[in-house]
């Protein structure tokens, strides 16, 4: 299945990158190099993220990539991913 990173996403893995190469731009290329891996992961296994907890929505899933959780929308014909947010910030805020 086609995994589509939204704009909100993508924002999300700027701010992250820039965050994290304020002391080493190598580590942040990583940390977003280890986060955008894991479409793969979503793309051929769209249930193996767990639901997200605060929508309790079958379509709506998260995978973990510590310390960030990679929020997902299934779609019948593609996945949507709607935000990486830092595992210790509300979820509400950024979606």
């Amino acid at each position: 299945m086609i995994v589509h990173w939204t704009e909100n996403a993508i924002e999300h893995l700027v701010n992250i990158y820039e965050y994290i190469a304020i002391n080493s731009p190598t580590y942040g290329k990583r940390m977003v190099d280890r986060i955008t891996r894991r479409s793969d992961q979503i793309a051929e296994h769209p249930l193996s993220g767990r639901k997200v907890p605060e929508y309790d929505a079958e379509d709506i899933r998260e995978l973990i990539e510590k310390p960030y959780r990679i929020i997902y929308r299934i779609k019948p014909d593609q996945i949507d991913v709607l935000a990486v947010i830092h595992s210790a910030r509300l979820l509400q805020d950024n979606i």
